[in-house]
């Protein structure tokens, strides 16, 4: 219970601030401290997200963050994807749906480090230049 707790608490407080978290944390969360499947988790975290992107959402347009048209595109074109992704979650084994987690998981975070690496050569070469 407490590591669900915790989940909960660091998801909404990740969510809040870069825009990500809740499946992030909550899928493995709930796979490992609450020993759900792998179906489970993920459909358990679609709906426990739900109240996290509207607080967080309703916070970032306080501030004037939210692009109002694009998130409302994103929003209206994502409900076909994600009926296609309920489709194709229950057509797959949870091994096969872990390890496809697992993948993302590891493709975003190498994308993330390339940015990172690249941003931070392109720092260096103006810092050189201005010496």
């Amino acid at each position: 219970m407490i590591g669900t707790i915790a989940a909960g608490l660091a998801g909404g407080v990740v969510a809040g601030m870069l825009g990500v978290g809740g499946g992030v944390l909550f899928v493995p969360a709930l796979v490992v401290f609450m020993n759900l499947s792998q179906h489970h988790a993920e459909a358990t975290s679609l709906l426990a997200i739900i109240p996290v992107a509207l607080v967080g959402a309703y916070r970032q347009d306080r501030y004037g963050n939210v692009r109002r048209t694009d998130a409302l595109l994103l929003g209206c074109l994502s409900i076909a994807g994600a009926v296609a992704g309920v489709a194709l979650a229950n057509a797959l084994s949870g091994a096969v749906l872990r390890d496809s987690f697992a993948a993302l998981m590891v493709f975003v975070a190498a994308q993330l480090l390339r940015r990172a690496l690249r941003e931070g050569a392109q720092v260096r070469k103006r810092g050189e230049r201005m010496l």
